[in-house]
């Protein structure tokens, strides 16, 4: 992926306000409901999400600075002194595993190597091989030394992926690149494995390709398990005087019928208008949230000043 800092069109000394606002604002515009005639729209989006995702977030903002993961959020293997030591790769909880690879020729310290697994394991070779220059190569029976050939890499996921389903485009660790199906109905944390995709080692089966799945946050919508809730803005008279208004989901838009004198805050729900779950559809809260708007209004002021004087309430008057 880019750099999220390109991503987002932000310099790396951004305060997190102006991510964040960067962020939102290209999220909206790039939003796949909006751009339905735009095939690479939900890529964009998708990689808008994942950039948040590093430098939205403060600790992992300052580990990308740092050198200390990538712009997927994957560890970076810094090596060894002197660019020496042993082939590495992530693990589970971001650890370095380690694959150690015996009958090196001259001048690749395979020797000395063999020397300490034969100290270790009693000389348990299968036996020796003409090596380069007439020495000799063992080759050590792993059935006491783990070998694993698995990788693990990370994948964020837009809500609507999440949910419909699709194919996005992965990078290995080691620069390939593989189109993976993403199955309807993923959750947070799901795993994906892909048969025969890890790493290869002679004489060994290949290893599995392992995808832990990720939802990004929505610009719009908050998940909480199967039910989805969002902050409708609504103006001053559509309030007062009521009607209908329209309410993004994660299908079509609906229209939803505002009562007369509702208040900000009142939350109306949706059935099935949520995340699918076992047995049927989460729904969808709406609360309403009352928008005045931008700039001075005289006329607005005058009317109010108006009402004031010849309506006076108070809300408030239980709290004492």
């Amino acid at each position: 992926m880019r750099d999220p800092y390109e991503v987002l069109g932000v310099p790396r000394s951004a305060s997190a306000a102006a991510i964040k606002s960067a962020y939102r604002k290209l999220a909206k515009k790039h939003h796949p409901d909006s751009n339905k005639d735009d095939p690479k729209a939900a890529e964009r989006f998708s990689e808008i999400n994942s950039a948040n995702e590093i430098i939205g977030d403060e600790d992992k903002r300052k580990q990308f600075d740092r050198g200390e993961i990538d712009a997927e959020g994957k560890p970076r293997f810094q090596g060894f002194p002197g660019g020496g030591g042993p082939r590495g790769r992530a693990g589970p909880g971001g650890f370095e595993s380690y694959t150690f690879r015996s009958g090196g020729g001259p001048g690749q310290g395979g020797g000395a190597f063999e020397d300490i697994l034969n100290s270790m394991f009693g000389g348990g070779t299968r036996g020796a091989r003409p090596g380069a220059g007439g020495g000799a190569q063992f080759e050590f029976d792993t059935g006491g030394i783990g070998l694993d050939l698995d990788v693990n890499v990370a994948m964020s996921v837009s809500l609507e992926e999440s949910v419909k389903g699709g194919e996005k485009r992965v990078r290995l660790p080691t620069g390939k690149e593989l189109n993976v199906k993403i199955p309807a109905g993923v959750t947070e944390g799901q795993q994906i494995r892909l048969r025969g995709q890890g790493e290869s080692a002679q004489g060994h089966p290949p290893g599995d390709l392992l995808i832990t799945i990720s939802i990004a946050p929505h610009p719009f919508f908050k998940v909480e398990g199967a039910d989805l809730r969002i902050d409708l803005p609504v103006t001053l008279y559509e309030a007062v005087l009521g009607g209908k208004v329209r309410v993004p989901t994660l299908g079509n838009a609906v229209d939803l019928s505002v009562p007369k004198n509702t208040s900000s805050g009142r939350t109306f729900r949706l059935k099935g208008k949520g995340l699918p779950k076992s047995g049927g559809t989460g729904d969808l809260f709406v609360t309403i949230r009352i928008m005045l708007p931008d700039g001075n209004d005289a006329e607005l002021e005058a009317l109010m000043e108006k009402w004031r004087d010849q309506h006076p309430y108070n809300p408030r008057s239980g709290l004492g």
